[in-house]
């Protein structure tokens, strides 16, 4: 399955569909802004790795609300390792979402090949369809 292979007609066709099905690397590092909740994962297709995102996020919450209301009812420092395990999410999430920087360009690449060649295939064999009527 090869784009040399269509034809002018085919070419067209092809720009206008990745047009509307090709991800933006701008809208991309857009979401990336809340890239602590993992958005810009959802966008390119890879939920489960946006949703450890969003929990990581969420539990770093969790925890820092623990740390804060335990140390404001306490003279001492409340639930420490609250604390700890607060730092720990948002660490792990920060060096992922810095991580991200570097890899967005070659995910989103990556993912409008595919998209390509989907839609490569399926006019490859539209035309198949049509040379047996």
């Amino acid at each position: 399955m090869d784009k040399q292979s269509l034809t002018i007609n085919e070419l067209l066709l092809l720009n206008s569909e990745m047009r509307l099905r090709e991800k933006s690397i701008a809208l991309v590092y857009i979401l990336l802004l809340g890239g602590h909740l993992g958005i810009h994962r959802f966008y390119l297709k890879k939920p489960l790795s946006g949703s450890i995102q969003l929990a990581l996020s969420v539990l770093a919450t969790i925890f820092y609300f623990i740390f804060a209301l335990t140390t404001a009812e306490a003279e001492d420092y409340g639930e420490w390792w609250a604390f700890v395990l607060c730092l720990l999410c948002a660490a792990a999430v920060f060096v992922w979402v810095i991580v991200d920087l570097f890899l967005i360009p070659k995910m989103v690449k990556r993912l409008n090949e595919e998209k390509e060649q989907e839609i490569v295939k399926q006019l490859l064999e539209y035309r198949n369809l049509q040379s047996f009527r």
